[in-house]
C-alpha cells in the first residue's frame, strides 16, 4: 500500500474486503466444500446442497453465487461443481486441507472488529486468546493453522538453516512440531525436542506420528517463560514466538533459550520483522496489531531489536539468512560463544 494515491473507490474496496473473507469463513464453517467434494461427480444443485447442509435454499444460492464469483466454485447449468483448488485446500478430506486456518481466522475476527477499543486501552478487547483457550475445537484450529502456515515454507527453511554437525535441537514453542519434523527430515542424524504448553502435546504427537518420526522427535510440556527448560542442545529454533511477548519477556526468552545451548551451538529465530525505521513492511505492522488483540504485551520487533536480544544473550556471528520467505518474514541466526 506504500506510495498509493488513495481514492474514495479504493477506500470502498478496502472496506468491503472483509465481506469476501466472511464468505469463505461461512462456507468452511458449513463444510460446504467437503459436501460437494463427496458428491457423485463432485456436483450438486443448489437445492441438493442446501439440503445436505441443512440450510435455507435461497440463502445457499446467494452464498454459492458469491463463491462462484470468487472462483472457488463453478456453475455448469443448474449444477454446482467444486474447483480443483477448492477440492485440494478446502475439502476436509484433502491432505492439504487449509480449513482449520480459515476457522482460526474466524475465531479471532471479533477482536479485529473491536481494534479501536484495544487501541484505546492497550489491552485485548476480546476474551478469546488462542494460546490459552480451553475449547478443544478452537485449540485445534489455532495449532493446525500454525502447522499449515509453517508447512508451506518448512522445507525451504530446513534447507537454509545449516544444522550440519548438530545432534540435538530444541524447538522452543514449537506447537505441533512442524519445524522439528522438517529439520529431522533434512538432517538424518538429528534428534529434536518440541517444548510447548501441555495442551499442545496430543496435537504434536499426532503430527510427529503422521510423519513417522516418533523415534527422533519428542515433546516436553511446560511454560517456556517460567518452567525449567531441558538443556545440552547444539541447536535451538524459535519460530514466531517472540512476537507473543513484551520486549522484556522476549529478551529474557532469548537468554533462556541460549542457556540451553552448548558453546558453539547455533540459534535460529524466525519472525515477522519490522524495518529498523518502523515504516514497514505491512505484514509485520499488521501482525503487531494482531498481537495487541491477543496478548498482554506482544508486538512485532525490528531486526535491530532482535539482534540486540541475541548479542545480549551471548550470541555472535549474527546474520540474516537469504531465503525466499513470505513478505516481512525473516530468519536471524547466531552462534553461542
Amino acid at each position: 500500500m506504500e506510495n498509493k494515491n488513495w481514492t474514495p473507490a479504493d477506500i470502498m474496496r478496502l472496506s468491503t474486503q472483509t465481506w469476501a473473507n466472511c464468505v469463505l469463513q461461512a462456507a468452511v464453517n458449513l463444510d460446504l466444500f467437503t459436501k460437494l467434494d463427496r458428491a457423485p461427480d463432485k456436483s450438486l444443485t443448489v437445492a441438493e446442497l442446501a439440503a445436505a447442509l441443512d440450510c435455507d435454499t435461497r440463502a445457499t444460492s446467494m452464498l454459492t453465487t458469491a463463491l462462484t464469483a470468487m472462483n472457488l466454485l463453478e456453475l455448469d447449468g443448474s449444477r454446482l461443481l467444486i474447483t480443483e483448488t477448492s477440492s485440494r485446500y478446502l475439502s476436509a478430506d484433502s491432505e492439504d486441507y487449509q480449513g482449520l486456518t480459515v476457522k482460526h481466522m474466524n475465531n479471532i475476527m471479533h477482536g479485529w472488529i473491536n481494534l479501536d477499543k484495544s487501541v484505546r486501552t492497550g489491552t485485548p478487547a476480546d476474551d478469546f486468546l488462542p494460546i490459552t483457550t480451553e475449547d478443544e475445537s478452537e485449540r485445534e484450529a489455532f495449532l493446525m493453522a500454525m502447522f499449515n502456515i509453517a508447512r508451506q515454507q518448512a522445507d525451504l527453511v530446513a534447507g537454509a538453516f545449516n544444522l550440519t554437525g548438530s545432534r540435538r535441537l530444541l524447538d522452543l514453542g514449537g506447537g505441533p512440531g512442524t519445524y522439528a519434523i522438517y529439520f529431522c527430515r533434512h538432517n538424518p542424524d538429528l534428534q529434536a525436542v518440541v517444548f510447548d504448553r501441555p495442551a499442545t502435546e496430543s496435537f504434536a504427537r499426532a503430527t510427529i506420528k503422521r510423519f513417522e518420526l516418533t523415534n527422533r522427535v519428542d515433546f516436553v510440556g511446560g511454560d517456556f517463560t517460567t518452567d525449567e527448560l531441558p538443556g545440552n542442545f547444539d541447536a535451538v529454533w524459535l519460530s514466531q514466538v517472540l512476537h507473543g511477548e513484551s520486549p522484556e519477556q522476549a529478551a529474557r526468552l532469548v537468554r533462556r533459550a541460549a542457556d540451553t545451548m552448548v558453546p558453539g551451538g547455533v540459534m535460529g529465530i524466525q519472525e515477522f520483522i519490522l524495518d529498523d525505521d518502523r515504516r514497514g513492511p505491512s505484514q509485520p505492522a499488521l501482525f503487531a496489531l494482531n498481537m495487541l488483540l491477543q496478548t498482554p504485551g506482544g508486538q512485532s520487533y525490528t531486526q535491530r531489536e532482535i539482534i540486540n536480544m541475541m548479542t545480549g544473550s551471548g550470541l555472535k556471528d549474527i546474520q540474516r539468512l537469504t531465503v525466499n520467505l513470505p513478505p516481512g518474514c525473516g530468519i536471524l541466526t547466531g552462534v553461542k560463544a
